[in-house]
């Protein structure tokens, strides 16, 4: 007896129906929960992305935590052995940093040039995985004076591995003619590629050549700290500034990128809640469809009932047909929706290449491709979500099939 409505739920859901208004919601219906739960699948991963490239991009390049000194940072060997036992902190590397203009036959450009010791660096920043040509930070030698620039910045510059580029500071050096800029000549050494922003705005150089242009002798600007887990980051920052006292200070990434975070965050809440409502829509039409449904079936339900099938078996016909419709369209929904998050980034790139344009520009955006990652708990809770939905709109129609009379249903008939 149990299997009866499954039966004549499933037919009611194969069979031709007379009335092809009815077939054609059912089908809106069903396209509308497909579309809807693969949209949400597509875009809550291409916003997962977006997060990843952050954290990993972004956040690999610039430091999660930066301790500073006040006064003189000359002997921050020590200081860094000692936040280097902190079980939180996974590498410490000295910097210092200027703010100038890289200049080149005419071309010109701001840039942040970071002074690095390249040993320490790997431990901090992924620059050195992405750097090109077969160069790695080593090629970066005191006395020197070489400089590895972001593919863009060099591409903005025109300039080549071995070409030299012009570095102007905004600080005065006075000699005996006057007062001038502070310029030095560098050797352009390789490039890196992280595909992101600061591939336009950021170059290094070695740190003991930016101490001498700084005038800084042995000392540093700071120490910037790899974190295990960087979302410890305002909570360490204020406990290592605490443990070394004064005259030390600390920044980190939240206070740098934390509104880029936070505002990503955000916007995958909000389209993640639009896109729900779009699911909603389509499982709200498998309501209006079992309503017109049920008003044509009244006659089968009427015979139905004489023949013995109780309130709860005609309801359960119904929700078995509406579900049907849900299930389908969710299914076919979450299949088109995986396929599609795995492949955007390539699909995108085929269609930027078909185009000969270029939807994201680094120059604008903070990375310059569209970025997706997939994660099964989002699948999982979209998929329970559009099925749950789909239940619920069934409850009302197959609530009023139960209700209908057979006598009433057929005194017309």
């Amino acid at each position: 007896m149990a299997s009866i409505p499954l039966l004549i739920g499933l037919r009611y859901t194969r069979a031709k129906r007379r009335n092809h208004f009815i077939s054609f919601i059912s089908l809106t219906s069903m396209l509308g929960m497909m579309l809807g739960v693969a949209v949400l699948i597509l875009v809550l991963s291409v916003m997962n992305g977006f997060d990843r490239e952050l954290r990993e991009r972004i956040l690999g390049m610039v430091p999660h935590l930066a301790i500073k000194n006040y006064q003189d940072f000359s002997d921050w060997q020590s200081v860094a052995d000692q936040l280097s036992q902190h079980p939180d902190v996974k590498g410490v590397a000295p910097f210092v940093n200027g703010q100038g203009m890289l200049i080149h036959q005419g071309y010109n450009r701001g840039t942040l040039v970071a002074g690095i010791l390249p040993e320490y660096e790997n431990q901090v920043s992924i620059v050195g995985q992405h750097l090109q040509e077969g160069i790695s930070l080593d090629a970066l030698q005191p006395g020197e004076y070489g400089i590895l620039l972001g593919d863009l910045l060099a591409r903005f510059l025109r300039v080549n591995t071995g070409d030299k580029v012009t570095l102007l500071l905004p600080e005065a050096s006075i000699t005996p003619a006057g007062v001038f800029p502070r310029l030095k000549r560098f050797t352009v050494m390789g490039t890196f590629k992280v595909g992101a922003e600061l591939d336009g705005n950021l170059a290094y150089v070695h740190l003991e050549d930016m101490q001498k242009l700084m005038r800084m002798d042995t000392s540093i600007e700071g120490l910037r700290l790899e974190l295990n887990d960087l979302f410890q980051a305002s909570r360490l920052t204020q406990e290592l500034v605490n443990q070394l006292g004064y005259p030390y200070s600390g920044t980190n990434w939240t206070q740098t990128q934390g509104n880029l975070f936070q505002a990503i965050q955000m916007e995958k809440r909000m389209i993640g809640l639009l896109l729900m409502i779009i699911v909603a829509v389509a499982a709200f039409n498998i309501v209006s469809t079992l309503v017109m449904v049920v008003t044509d079936k009244q006659a089968d339900i009427a015979i139905l009932r004489t023949l013995g099938a109780s309130p709860g078996t005609i309801m359960r016909i119904f929700m078995v047909q509406g579900l049907t419709i849900g299930v389908i369209g969710t299914l076919v929904g979450v299949v088109l929706g995986v396929l599609l998050a795995l492949n955007v980034s390539d699909l995108v790139l085929w269609l930027e290449g078909l185009l000969g344009i270029q939807f994201l520009d680094s120059n604008v955006y903070f990375i310059s491709y569209l970025p997706s990652e997939l994660r099964w708990d989002d699948v999982r809770f979209i998929t329970i979500s559009a099925l749950l939905l789909s239940l619920f709109s069934t409850l009302y129609p197959a609530w009023r099939a139960s209700k209908i009379q057979p006598a009433e249903a057929l005194r017309y008939d």
